[in-house]
């Protein structure tokens, strides 16, 4: 095993990258401390002069910028953090499980062609504004608008081929006779997948289901679309807080993408031990 030491220009490299990867980070929990004076301070103010916690106040009290004389925040957030749970965990639940069944159907039962797979793939490769409006149309028919069992299905169905494409590869990388000798002990089809397939795949589903929660819970296209006054995410009220009477109401937005930042943050800590496997799609390389 070659025991390599970083050089100075792969050091060089690597603290360059960090820092490009950081700063946005770094600029977003400053600007969240920082008190409405020092928004657009020019030159620009690095760190809070007089850190507070009032923009995160504001996200769930709209009066608490009033002692600075802003005003413009007509309503808090809790709806929308509310919504952003409700909606991305359901619908990665439901992704997730739909595709396993099918990524297992493709992998066991199928006929071995590629295709298959290609083609469940090929509904993400059109941009989500081409499909936006006609999904608009349709859910006004079903009266799906501005209700999170349409914003729940239309997430499922765009996160949909991501799971099925992973999960399939990890399925592929289970070797069927493991399935059989299941079966041969006298587990039926169905009992051996449940009870062998899932659990030795179990990191894939971990790595599956933070991917897909990420696209969901940041999703901003379809939630904007698809609700207006009964449904809210995170995502839209970041949106919203870019008002008339105040501007943009830059240390509320930041406040509030850190919070949004937190839930993927935790979940990347849990299932680390799997994430690097996860975004290889589970391939082995032979």
């Amino acid at each position: 095993m070659n025991d390599k030491k970083l050089t100075w220009p792969a050091g060089l490299l690597l603290a360059t990258a960090l820092v490009l990867v950081l700063f946005p980070v770094f600029w977003i929990v400053m600007t969240a401390l920082k008190p409405p004076t020092d928004w657009n301070a020019s030159p620009a103010i690095w760190l809070p002069s007089e850190p507070t916690l009032v923009n995160f106040q504001t996200l769930f009290d709209p009066d608490a910028l009033s002692k600075y004389g802003v005003g413009g925040v007509s309503q808090p957030a809790a709806a929308a953090v509310a919504g952003s749970i409700l909606a991305a965990v359901v619908a990665t639940l439901l992704s997730v499980a739909i595709g396993l069944f099918a990524a297992i159907g493709i992998s066991r039962y199928g006929n071995g062609s590629k295709v298959t797979p290609l083609v469940i793939l090929s509904g993400r490769m059109f941009p989500p504004a081409a499909i936006a409006v006609p999904f608009v149309i349709i859910f006004s028919n079903v009266r799906l608008t501005d209700t999170f069992t349409g914003l729940i299905a239309i997430y499922v169905a765009v996160t949909l081929p991501f799971s099925t494409w992973m999960l399939k590869s990890f399925v592929d990388d289970l070797p069927r006779e493991i399935e059989e000798a299941a079966m041969l002990d006298g587990r039926s089809r169905l009992g051996a997948h449940l009870q062998v397939t899932i659990p030795l795949i179990r990191g894939g589903l971990f790595s599956t289901a933070l991917f897909i929660f990420t696209l969901n819970w940041s999703e901003f296209m379809f939630a904007l679309v698809l609700s207006y006054s009964n449904v809210n995410t995170i995502p839209v009220q970041l949106a919203k807080y870019v008002t008339a009477t105040a501007g943009t109401l830059f240390g509320v937005q930041a406040a509030l993408a850190v919070l949004a930042m937190v839930p993927l943050v935790l979940t990347g800590f849990f299932i680390q031990s799997h994430l690097a496997r996860g975004m290889t799609f589970g391939a082995i390389k032979r």
